[in-house]
């Protein structure tokens, strides 16, 4: 076992996820990526419509789920709460409680979904009963204290388990939400904003929720409005979501289709881009509400052509150059710093990335770890608190850590596309939001060994 396999969250592995597989090296191509992709579903709207479907009055039909470890363990939780899921491949049948759990009392694991722990802890705020709710190793070291002030604020009792107050493992007492007005901060997540909207159409009064300062991304907070009101649900909002007001209706049962990722299909189009090649992923349009469609944007003014409208889906061609020399902010679509920081050192002029300090608290310091990897690979790059400056040169294939982050090895594998020697230690951590990853790599032609 490598020491980067022992230091993993393997807690947060599922049944769903890459089995035995502690390394995979990605073989260069010999010329330009010529594909066409369909991608799993999206993991945000994945555990979105399992909550609000087990919350409803009714029963809701999924289709298009997304099965990775993410998902697996929020279909365990509401199974531990005694909620009826029936899982048929990409398909799920959630029969919904009406806002009224079923085990009052229990332990909830949520895996390491950020998902899964911040909206499944709000949405048992909004019922009765007492919990203890913890998650894998790292989701335990990962911040929520500005989601437990809320729920406080809404009469929640949240006692925490550790010396740590702003984390799980917690123990949640509560008789339900009481509605009114709250203030909160969207500056470290944006889901801690959704998990408070998810629970609010069964909060005992209308609840109004008043942003203090700035959202990381807005996009998300608004995936979630606009799924909460296709489960029926009267909330309104101003479009830059300063202010949200939700009245106590509840949520109908429906059915519902899950959209394919865009975060996923990012990494293919990243290919298309550094091989001069192309890509199209034919199940995804430009009109999602999914921020990080928009990299394909930063790919245009990095020289690549881009087809929105052409046909279906949406097609990459990548220059025979990248084009460098630009300073991107990636606030909106910060799962994608990594993708374009890897592919940085292939352009003709440094990428400056900024707005990303939030990141650092995702399933890794996700900046410094952009640099302790450009630094093995010989690439010169500059950290700053909230974002990085990458130089051009030629990575050197070398052996590399996950991390123990599905982002960083999958954009990891980017680099190995036109690096010879380029290893990742400990692979399977991509299970967490697509265990079909180097599928998908080699059925776009490219050759993968997982050992």
């Amino acid at each position: 076992m490598s020491a980067n396999e022992a230091n993993a969250d393997l807690q947060a592995r599922s049944p769903w996820a890459l089995r035995d597989v502690t390394r995979a090296t990605i073989h260069p191509v010999d010329g330009p990526i010529d594909a066409n992709l369909v991608v799993p579903g999206s993991k945000s709207f994945t555990n979105r419509a399992l909550i609000v479907a087990a919350l409803a009055s009714g029963t809701s039909r999924l289709s298009g789920l997304l099965r990775s470890d993410d998902a697996y363990w929020c279909i365990e939780a509401l199974r531990t709460l005694g909620v009826q899921v029936d899982v048929s491949g990409d398909e799920v049948t959630v029969h919904g409680i009406g806002g009224s759990w079923p085990n009052q009392a229990g332990r909830v694991y949520t895996g390491a979904g950020g998902t899964t722990a911040r909206f499944l802890t709000s949405a048992l705020a909004a019922g009765r009963g007492e919990w203890f709710i913890e998650g894998s190793k790292r989701m335990n070291e990962r911040p929520m204290g500005v989601l437990f002030e809320t729920l406080r604020d809404l009469g929640a009792t949240i006692r925490p388990a550790t010396e740590r107050a702003d984390t799980l493992p917690i123990t949640l007492s509560t008789q339900g939400l009481r509605g009114g007005r709250v203030q909160m901060s969207g500056a470290v997540s944006s889901q801690f904003i959704s998990g408070v909207l998810i629970a609010a159409p069964y909060a005992k009064a209308p609840l109004t929720i008043e942003i203090t300062d700035t959202i990381v991304q807005h996009a998300y907070v608004h995936i979630t409005l606009d799924m909460m009101r296709a489960f029926g649900a009267n909330v309104t909002a101003d479009e830059q979501l300063h202010e949200m007001a939700v009245t106590p209706t509840g949520y109908q049962g429906r059915d519902y289709e899950i959209e394919a990722d865009a975060s996923t299909a990012c990494y293919f189009w990243a290919i298309a881009a550094l091989t001069g090649g192309r890509v199209r992923v034919r199940n995804l349009a430009y009109n999602t509400r999914q921020p990080d469609v928009h990299f394909v944007d930063v790919l245009r003014d990095m020289g690549c052509t881009v087809d929105t409208d052409g046909g279906q889906g949406i097609e990459v061609q990548g220059p025979a150059k990248l084009r460098g020399g630009m300073t991107v902010s990636m606030k909106e679509m910060s799962d994608q710093t990594l993708t374009l920081a890897f592919l940085a050192p292939f352009a003709d002029a440094p990428i400056v990335i900024t707005d990303v300090g939030h990141i650092r608290h995702h399933e890794s310091d996700r900046l410094a770890v952009i640099c302790e990897t450009l630094r093995r690979l010989s690439i010169t790059v500059e950290e700053r608190p909230d974002g990085v400056t990458i130089h051009p040169g030629t990575p050197k294939g070398t052996l590399l850590s996950s991390y123990d982050d599905h982002r960083v090895a999958m954009a990891q594998s980017i680099i190995g596309v036109r690096v010879p020697g380029v290893e990742i230690d400990d692979p399977g951590c991509v299970s967490k939001t697509c265990p079909m990853f180097f599928e998908k790599l080699r059925e776009i032609g490219i050759d993968v060994t997982l050992v």
